[in-house]
């Protein structure tokens, strides 16, 4: 990708290659973004957003994503809403990001005049195009903000540049092999705008997800519009494998990031979707994209670790991956002057990881561990256990508090099977699990209760709920160990 100070969205766009030949696609709508070329959103108002900070939540992604193309190299800093993020925060962000213009859509605009009466608001008509002469040249190297969970319960503002975003976007589409994009994120969180940007920029088409669409509904549509490269959490993937209309969909590229992606849902996919290569990535909002992996096995080879050159490398301290590379987040917004990079430039991504012969596999974050009687218990670590069941949908280990051990280690499981168990049926595979995880595991770590669950709440990250809301409704069955 180009690497001029001032190269827009919009420059790189053009540069990638024919803009009539790409498509951006969400429900019943599709738009070009060739058409921006004779157009805007903004009903021919652009200028009016040079040097402004400006927030952005609409209740669709096409729109966002117009809109980020249309800014950038425009507006002096852009902040993505995501649509998850709890409304209570908006002053916050306001005040913090120093915002002095709100883009919202009709949904978002009562809740918009209440905000603040010191803010600009611009109100959309949706990803329509209307045409406009619009000066596009770019004035500014915008900065992106994107909005991460804060410890605190206010979120954190992870602080970008399009070049930070896009050091892992290379090559580009070719009409002997169209690539049409799809994604079980929102491109307003970092997993999602990682796709958008790399359909725009290799010359693809791109199918975005509507909110409220159900999983199969999504999967047909894909289907329908020929996606061949496609991406989500495991936890995505594994919901996607329960559908019907999994087989809609027949993929070239499969690619997993944003959680652990185990053995077992690896084999899955490669089973399921054959003539598909499997991927897993690691990156997060602040260390951006670090490697992926392509050989079909969990974890990542040990000669990752230390390599002295390249764009990114890589490290292990005290078992915690630390990352460092040009795709780094240059800084939080507030956030007591936290830094996100240590004195030798290197991000602390909290993800403990293990040497198992020549491969580094994920136990765990670091910030996720129970305390079994002073021993520590990575879930994710029981969790992939259990999952090698051949019965086994999905997991999810949780701490259940005990007043000798201060925690003991339970499973929320969600069988393959779609049928209810009986009683009988349900304890031969709780005993089954338990034996597993005793084989595999240490005394501690094997689950002292395990439960038969319909499904498990995955929020709008993709990412398994962990805490007291990770069981969705639907209790197929309840087995206790003794």
């Amino acid at each position: 990708m180009p690497q001029s100070e001032l190269a827009s969205l919009w420059s790189w766009t053009c540069a990638a290659g024919n803009l009539s030949a790409r498509f951006l696609a969400e429900g019943e709508v599709t738009v070009n973004p060739g058409d921006l070329a004779r157009g805007s959103i903004f009903r021919g108002r652009t200028e009016e957003f040079r040097g402004r900070s400006v927030l952005v939540a609409t209740t669709d992604q096409l729109t966002t994503a117009l809109a980020l193309v249309e800014l950038d190299g425009i507006a002096r800093r852009l902040v993505l809403f995501p649509p998850d993020m709890p409304w209570e925060h908006v002053p916050f962000i306001i005040a913090t990001a120093r915002i002095d213009l709100l883009i919202f859509d009709s949904v978002f605009s009562d809740r918009g005049h209440t905000c603040t009466n010191s803010v600009e608001l611009f109100i959309t008509r949706g990803p329509k195009i209307e045409p406009a002469d619009v000066d596009r040249s770019a004035h500014h190297q915008t900065e992106w903000i994107l909005l991460t969970s804060g410890t605190t319960g206010r979120p954190k503002m992870v602080v970008h540049t399009l070049s930070s975003l896009t050091g892992a976007i290379e090559g580009s589409v070719t009409p002997e092999s169209p690539v049409v994009w799809s994604t079980f994120y929102d491109i307003r969180r970092y997993g999602g705008l990682q796709i958008f940007l790399r359909a725009l920029l290799t010359n693809a088409a791109l199918v975005l997800p509507s909110a409220g669409e159900s999983t199969a509904d999504f999967l047909a549509r894909a289907g329908a519009r020929g996606v061949t490269h496609i991406s989500g959490t495991p936890s995505h993937w594994r919901r996607a494998l329960m559908s019907p209309s999994a087989s809609s969909i027949a993929p070239r590229y499969v690619r997993l990031s944003g959680e652990i992606a185990d053995q077992p849902i690896l084999d899955h996919l490669g089973s399921f979707y054959p003539d598909a290569l499997v991927a897993h990535a690691f990156a997060s909002s602040e260390a951006g994209v670090a490697f992926e992996v392509r050989d079909g096995l969990a974890g990542f080879p040990a000669s990752l670790i230390g390599q002295p050159s390249g764009d990114v490398q890589l490290k292990v301290t005290e078992g915690s991956l630390r990352i460092r590379s040009s795709r780094i987040a240059s800084r939080y917004v507030g956030h007591d002057g936290r830094p996100i990079q240590d004195a030798e430039g290197f991000v602390d991504t909290g993800d403990v990881v293990e040497l198992r012969g020549d491969r580094y596999c994920f136990v765990g974050r670091r910030d996720g561990v129970i305390n079994v009687g002073g021993m520590k218990v990575h879930p994710e670590e029981v969790e992939a256990v259990i999952n090698r069941h051949p019965l086994v949908r999905m997991s999810l280990v949780r701490a259940r508090k005990n007043p000798i051990t201060g925690g003991l280690v339970v499973a929320d499981v969600v069988p393959k099977a779609e049928q209810d168990f009986t009683s009988e049926q349900a304890g031969t595979l709780e005993a089954e699990i338990l034996q597993l995880c005793r084989h595999a595991l240490p005394r501690h770590k094997v689950p002292a209760a395990i439960r038969l669950v319909s499904a498990l709440a995955v929020g709008a990250s993709g990412k398994l709920i962990r805490g007291p809301s990770s069981v969705a409704p639907g209790l197929v069955n309840t087995a206790m160990t003794a």
